[in-house]
């Protein structure tokens, strides 16, 4: 049993937060079912909705909220449902307190530090945690958490440079493969978490994500002192996953070889298939935004190489040619549909046999 705050895991495993549309109440709820933590992305959680041409932020937070209490009833007590959301977006503050009312357990937040998240969940009854690709990063985000707000973390997630979407690592190292590894980052993570233990009088959970992919990587990383670790895209071949069948399928048939790093709008690197939209990318075509929600702090309609919100809406439906498939290093060992039950035993099993 792992206590992450208020509430309790009774398996290590975080399912990672995919958006837009990949990660959400069904998926989010399959795997806190089991005993995990699911996590529903708030990126542009209300992408089906009528009105999310028209007015994208009311259309979010009531799919926010819907999604979180679908979540919550597939689970059924078990687990803990989380979100993820992106520091980099524009409603990043109001939809964190929408997941908040809704009843969320916990709020996992990355894509930027997440240096205000504590003033903005207000709460003790739901656990925070930041994303960081660095123990300069938790030193940062633990630093200022404490003397602005007197909180420390309930979990840190470390995500390495082999995960999938945008990453917390220089584009050239990321080229190079200089980057560190999760082996490197999770004791310097670790120590940089200790004094803020002692401080605040409980433990502060670490896990780690990025390349994650078997429960003897489980076994690997608890061994070195992490709490448990964090999947996302083994998850999306899961029938529980909120993603198309076509989505689904274009991973399943994707190999290592058809992996790109790329720049994404958001102003980050991110690690992506080669679909028709990277090559274009690539050879310097642009396709203008034909509708601006206005997602994120930084994006330029005028100049951006291409909406990602419409690139990654593409995607979850399953149009190759128009989407952004978000993947991560290790897409090419996919070879199945599981239900998540199937996949959470099978991690669990193969933990406790290399124990």
């Amino acid at each position: 049993m792992l206590t992450l705050g208020k509430k309790v895991l009774s398996v290590p495993i975080l399912q990672g937060g995919m958006g837009v549309g990949v990660s959400l109440g069904g998926l989010a709820g399959a795997v806190a079912a089991c005993g995990g933590m699911g996590c529903i992305s708030t990126a542009d959680a209300g992408y089906r909705e009528p009105d999310f041409a028209r007015d994208p932020a009311s259309a979010n937070h009531r799919a926010l909220t819907a999604e979180i209490r679908k979540a919550k009833q597939i689970a059924n007590g078990a687990g803990m449902v989380a979100i993820n959301a992106m520091v980099a977006t524009q409603d990043y503050a109001a939809a964190i307190r929408t997941a908040v009312e809704a009843g969320v357990d916990a709020v996992v937040s990355g894509a930027g530090l997440p240096l205000e998240l504590p003033g903005l969940v207000n709460t003790m009854e739901v656990a925070i945690a930041p994303i960081v690709s660095s123990g300069r990063a938790a030193k940062l985000i633990l630093r200022r958490w404490a003397k602005e707000f007197g909180r420390t973390a309930d979990f840190v997630v470390i995500e390495g440079c082999k995960a999938g979407g945008h990453l917390g690592f220089a584009e050239q190292d990321l080229f190079s493969g200089s980057c560190q590894t999760l082996d490197e980052i999770l004791p310097e993570v670790l120590a940089e978490v200790k004094p803020y233990e002692a401080q605040f009088g409980h433990s502060i959970p670490v896990f780690v994500a990025g390349g994650v992919y078997t429960g003897a990587d489980l076994a690997h990383f608890t061994r070195l002192g992490a709490a448990g670790v964090q999947l996302a895209t083994r998850f999306i071949t899961t029938y529980e996953c909120d993603a198309s069948q076509g989505y689904k399928d274009v991973l399943l048939n994707a190999g290592s070889e058809d992996v790109r790093i790329i720049h994404s709008p958001v102003g980050m690197p991110g690690r992506a298939l080669n679909t028709p939209l990277v090559q274009a990318m690539a050879e310097g075509r642009r396709f203008p935004p034909r509708h601006c929600a206005r997602c994120l702090k930084t994006c330029d309609p005028a100049k951006v190489p291409y909406c990602i919100t419409h690139a990654l809406i593409e995607a979850v439906k399953g149009n190759l040619e128009e989407g952004l498939f978000f993947c991560g290093a290790n897409v090419g060992r996919l070879d199945r549909m599981y239900t998540v039950r199937e996949l959470m035993d099978e991690l669990v099993t193969e933990w406790r046999q290399n124990r």
